[in-house]
Protein backbone atom coordinates (compact mmCIF):
# COMPACT_ATOMS: atom_id res chain seq x y z
CA UNK A 1 0.00 0.00 0.00
CA UNK A 2 2.78 2.77 0.67
CA UNK A 3 4.45 1.57 -2.77
CA UNK A 4 1.00 2.93 -4.39
CA UNK A 5 1.48 6.19 -2.51
CA UNK A 6 5.46 6.52 -3.05
CA UNK A 7 5.87 6.57 0.91
CA UNK A 8 8.05 4.52 2.96
CA UNK A 9 8.74 4.01 6.73
CA UNK A 10 10.23 7.39 8.14
CA UNK A 11 13.13 6.35 10.76
CA UNK A 12 13.37 9.62 12.34
CA UNK A 13 9.23 9.66 13.16
CA UNK A 14 10.17 6.21 14.39
CA UNK A 15 7.78 4.33 12.00
CA UNK A 16 7.12 0.37 13.07
CA UNK A 17 4.17 -0.64 11.29
CA UNK A 18 1.69 -3.16 13.63
CA UNK A 19 0.52 -5.59 11.05
CA UNK A 20 -0.22 -8.45 13.18
CA UNK A 21 -3.81 -9.16 13.23
CA UNK A 22 -3.85 -11.29 16.12
CA UNK A 23 -2.04 -8.63 18.30
CA UNK A 24 -4.35 -5.97 16.95
CA UNK A 25 -7.83 -8.10 17.95
CA UNK A 26 -6.40 -8.50 21.68
CA UNK A 27 -5.87 -4.87 21.72
CA UNK A 28 -9.39 -4.09 20.99
CA UNK A 29 -10.75 -6.83 22.88
CA UNK A 30 -8.47 -5.79 26.11
CA UNK A 31 -9.88 -2.12 25.69
CA UNK A 32 -13.73 -3.09 25.96
CA UNK A 33 -14.72 -0.81 22.99
CA UNK A 34 -18.35 -1.09 22.11
CA UNK A 35 -20.34 0.23 19.24
CA UNK A 36 -20.61 3.80 18.74
CA UNK A 37 -17.94 4.62 21.46
CA UNK A 38 -15.57 7.24 21.22
CA UNK A 39 -11.70 5.99 20.29
CA UNK A 40 -8.44 8.57 20.25
CA UNK A 41 -5.87 6.42 17.89
CA UNK A 42 -2.66 7.99 18.06
CA UNK A 43 -0.35 7.56 15.08
CA UNK A 44 -2.42 5.40 12.88
CA UNK A 45 -0.18 4.87 10.13
CA UNK A 46 -1.80 2.48 7.69
CA UNK A 47 -5.02 2.02 9.51
CA UNK A 48 -4.57 -1.53 10.22
CA UNK A 49 -5.96 -0.66 14.27
CA UNK A 50 -8.02 2.05 12.70
CA UNK A 51 -9.47 -0.80 10.18
CA UNK A 52 -10.36 -3.29 13.48
CA UNK A 53 -12.03 -0.59 15.31
CA UNK A 54 -14.59 0.55 12.62
CA UNK A 55 -15.34 -2.64 12.51
CA UNK A 56 -16.63 -2.82 15.79
CA UNK A 57 -18.80 0.33 15.38
CA UNK A 58 -16.59 2.67 17.12
CA UNK A 59 -16.52 6.37 16.29
CA UNK A 60 -12.68 7.00 15.46
CA UNK A 61 -10.68 10.20 15.74
CA UNK A 62 -7.28 9.67 14.12
CA UNK A 63 -4.20 11.83 14.95
CA UNK A 64 -1.23 11.34 12.18
CA UNK A 65 1.41 13.65 12.00
CA UNK A 66 3.15 11.95 8.35
CA UNK A 67 1.76 14.18 5.84
CA UNK A 68 2.02 11.12 3.54
CA UNK A 69 -0.12 8.48 5.48
CA UNK A 70 -2.56 11.65 6.38
CA UNK A 71 -2.98 11.07 2.54
CA UNK A 72 -3.43 7.57 2.48
CA UNK A 73 -5.83 7.31 5.74
CA UNK A 74 -7.88 9.29 3.88
CA UNK A 75 -8.29 7.80 0.98
CA UNK A 76 -9.02 4.79 2.56
CA UNK A 77 -11.18 5.47 5.06
CA UNK A 78 -12.74 8.92 4.05
CA UNK A 79 -15.81 10.36 5.90
CA UNK A 80 -15.91 7.12 8.54
CA UNK A 81 -13.43 8.67 10.77
CA UNK A 82 -12.19 12.10 11.83
CA UNK A 83 -8.48 12.28 10.70
CA UNK A 84 -6.42 15.28 11.77
CA UNK A 85 -3.08 15.67 10.55
CA UNK A 86 -0.91 16.91 13.37
CA UNK A 87 1.40 16.21 16.53
CA UNK A 88 -0.66 15.09 18.67
CA UNK A 89 0.62 16.77 21.66
CA UNK A 90 1.65 20.50 21.19
CA UNK A 91 3.75 22.21 23.99
CA UNK A 92 3.73 18.87 26.21
CA UNK A 93 -0.56 19.36 25.83
CA UNK A 94 -2.97 17.03 23.82
CA UNK A 95 -3.10 18.84 20.75
CA UNK A 96 -6.37 21.42 20.79
CA UNK A 97 -8.11 20.07 17.23
CA UNK A 98 -7.99 16.22 19.38
CA UNK A 99 -9.52 17.83 22.02
CA UNK A 100 -12.03 19.73 20.13
CA UNK A 101 -12.87 16.56 18.44
CA UNK A 102 -14.02 14.75 21.47
CA UNK A 103 -15.76 17.62 22.42
CA UNK A 104 -16.32 16.92 26.36
CA UNK A 105 -17.71 13.05 25.45
CA UNK A 106 -15.91 9.92 27.22
CA UNK A 107 -13.58 7.70 25.21
CA UNK A 108 -10.72 5.82 25.42
CA UNK A 109 -7.46 5.63 23.68
CA UNK A 110 -6.81 2.66 21.85
CA UNK A 111 -3.04 2.95 20.04
CA UNK A 112 -0.12 1.79 18.50
CA UNK A 113 1.73 4.84 19.92
CA UNK A 114 4.52 6.50 18.80
CA UNK A 115 7.22 5.54 21.25
CA UNK A 116 9.00 8.70 21.68
CA UNK A 117 6.06 10.63 22.59
CA UNK A 118 4.18 7.61 24.77
CA UNK A 119 4.96 8.30 28.11
CA UNK A 120 4.27 12.28 28.22
CA UNK A 121 1.12 11.23 26.52
CA UNK A 122 0.18 8.74 28.75
CA UNK A 123 1.05 11.18 31.93
CA UNK A 124 -0.77 14.05 30.48
CA UNK A 125 -3.68 12.19 29.31
CA UNK A 126 -3.87 10.64 33.01
CA UNK A 127 -3.40 14.08 34.61
CA UNK A 128 -5.53 16.69 32.77
CA UNK A 129 -8.72 14.70 31.09
CA UNK A 130 -10.75 12.12 33.19
CA UNK A 131 -13.10 12.08 30.22
CA UNK A 132 -10.81 9.09 29.42
CA UNK A 133 -11.86 5.95 30.36
CA UNK A 134 -9.01 4.17 30.02
CA UNK A 135 -5.86 3.72 27.21
CA UNK A 136 -5.11 0.19 25.95
CA UNK A 137 -1.34 1.13 23.64
CA UNK A 138 1.34 -0.61 22.57
CA UNK A 139 4.64 0.54 23.63
CA UNK A 140 8.25 -0.27 24.40
CA UNK A 141 8.49 -3.73 26.56
CA UNK A 142 10.95 -1.53 28.58
CA UNK A 143 8.64 1.35 29.19
CA UNK A 144 5.62 -1.46 29.82
CA UNK A 145 7.90 -2.92 32.59
CA UNK A 146 8.61 0.99 34.14
CA UNK A 147 5.07 1.48 34.43
CA UNK A 148 3.98 -1.73 36.49
CA UNK A 149 7.43 -1.89 38.52
CA UNK A 150 7.22 -1.96 42.34
CA UNK A 151 8.93 -0.12 44.88
CA UNK A 152 12.10 -0.91 45.74
CA UNK A 153 13.18 -2.06 42.26
CA UNK A 154 15.15 -0.74 39.50
CA UNK A 155 12.88 0.37 37.38
CA UNK A 156 10.69 2.25 39.76
CA UNK A 157 10.73 5.86 39.01
CA UNK A 158 8.86 8.90 38.28
CA UNK A 159 6.94 7.13 35.67
CA UNK A 160 5.89 4.62 37.52
CA UNK A 161 4.64 6.43 40.48
CA UNK A 162 2.97 9.45 38.62
CA UNK A 163 1.01 6.49 36.64
CA UNK A 164 0.10 4.36 39.31
CA UNK A 165 -1.10 6.59 41.57
CA UNK A 166 -3.59 7.31 39.20
CA UNK A 167 -4.55 4.34 37.21
CA UNK A 168 -4.18 0.97 38.02
CA UNK A 169 -1.54 -0.62 34.83
CA UNK A 170 -2.35 -4.32 33.52
CA UNK A 171 0.04 -6.49 30.71
CA UNK A 172 -2.03 -7.22 27.85
CA UNK A 173 0.46 -9.19 25.68
CA UNK A 174 4.19 -9.06 24.64
CA UNK A 175 4.16 -8.14 21.18
CA UNK A 176 7.47 -9.73 19.56
CA UNK A 177 9.41 -7.76 16.86
CA UNK A 178 8.14 -9.74 14.07
CA UNK A 179 4.69 -8.45 14.52
CA UNK A 180 5.62 -5.43 12.96
CA UNK A 181 7.18 -3.93 9.70
CA UNK A 182 10.00 -2.90 9.46
CA UNK A 183 11.10 -5.18 12.20
CA UNK A 184 12.12 -2.82 15.67
CA UNK A 185 15.11 -4.20 17.36
CA UNK A 186 13.18 -4.14 20.20
CA UNK A 187 10.23 -5.85 22.12
CA UNK A 188 7.10 -4.45 22.30
CA UNK A 189 3.73 -4.40 24.62
CA UNK A 190 0.28 -3.77 24.85
CA UNK A 191 -1.06 -2.66 28.23
CA UNK A 192 -4.25 -1.70 29.62
CA UNK A 193 -4.31 1.85 31.89
CA UNK A 194 -7.33 2.33 33.44
CA UNK A 195 -7.98 5.17 35.61
CA UNK A 196 -8.76 4.84 39.46
CA UNK A 197 -12.28 5.75 40.63
CA UNK A 198 -11.59 8.24 42.63
CA UNK A 199 -8.42 10.67 41.64
CA UNK A 200 -6.10 12.51 44.25
CA UNK A 201 -5.46 16.07 44.09
CA UNK A 202 -2.72 18.30 42.66
CA UNK A 203 -1.50 15.78 40.07
CA UNK A 204 0.69 18.66 38.23
CA UNK A 205 2.64 19.59 41.75
CA UNK A 206 3.21 15.95 42.27
CA UNK A 207 4.49 15.58 39.17
CA UNK A 208 6.92 18.41 39.75
CA UNK A 209 7.52 17.07 43.26
CA UNK A 210 8.27 13.29 42.80
CA UNK A 211 10.51 14.65 39.35
CA UNK A 212 12.65 16.83 41.29
CA UNK A 213 12.74 14.18 43.80
CA UNK A 214 14.10 11.53 41.31
CA UNK A 215 16.77 14.04 39.75
CA UNK A 216 18.89 13.05 42.72
CA UNK A 217 17.63 9.62 43.66
CA UNK A 218 21.26 8.49 45.05
CA UNK A 219 20.42 10.97 47.62
CA UNK A 220 19.22 10.56 50.90
CA UNK A 221 15.26 12.09 51.79
CA UNK A 222 16.77 14.27 54.25
CA UNK A 223 19.73 15.74 52.17
CA UNK A 224 17.17 16.35 49.50
CA UNK A 225 14.26 17.95 51.41
CA UNK A 226 16.72 19.38 54.41
CA UNK A 227 17.41 17.62 57.94
CA UNK A 228 14.91 20.56 59.37
CA UNK A 229 11.93 18.86 57.75
CA UNK A 230 9.53 16.93 59.49
CA UNK A 231 9.27 13.46 57.95
CA UNK A 232 6.04 11.43 57.80
CA UNK A 233 5.74 8.09 60.70
CA UNK A 234 8.06 5.25 58.46
CA UNK A 235 10.20 7.53 56.39
CA UNK A 236 13.68 7.93 57.90
CA UNK A 237 16.21 10.93 56.78
CA UNK A 238 18.68 8.43 55.33
CA UNK A 239 15.69 6.74 53.26
CA UNK A 240 16.72 7.29 48.92
CA UNK A 241 13.58 8.15 46.92
CA UNK A 242 13.53 4.78 45.23
CA UNK A 243 12.92 3.09 48.43
CA UNK A 244 9.77 4.80 49.08
CA UNK A 245 5.75 4.09 48.12
CA UNK A 246 3.44 6.30 46.52
CA UNK A 247 1.54 6.90 50.11
CA UNK A 248 5.33 7.81 51.70
CA UNK A 249 5.52 9.80 48.62
CA UNK A 250 2.24 11.86 49.18
CA UNK A 251 2.82 12.23 52.68
CA UNK A 252 6.10 13.85 51.88
CA UNK A 253 4.81 16.10 49.73
CA UNK A 254 2.31 17.20 51.89
CA UNK A 255 4.94 17.83 54.22
CA UNK A 256 7.19 19.94 52.68
CA UNK A 257 4.19 21.78 51.08
CA UNK A 258 3.00 22.56 54.69
CA UNK A 259 6.50 23.69 55.74
CA UNK A 260 7.49 25.50 52.17
CA UNK A 261 10.06 23.77 52.13
CA UNK A 262 12.67 23.57 48.99
CA UNK A 263 14.16 20.32 46.89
Amino acid sequence: MLDEYGLSPLHKLGQNFLHDHNIIGKLVDASGVQEGELVVEVGPGTGALTEALLERGCSVIACELDKGLTGLLQDKFGNTITLIHGDCLQKKKLNPEIIEAIDGRTWKLVSNLPYQIASPLMVGILAEHQTCLGQYVTIQYEVAQRLMASVNSSDWGVLSILVQRLADVELITKVPNTCFWPQPKITSACVGIVPKPVQPVNSVEFALFVTALFAKRRKQIGTIIGRDVALPEGVTEDMRPATLTIQQLEEIYTTVKTSEGQI
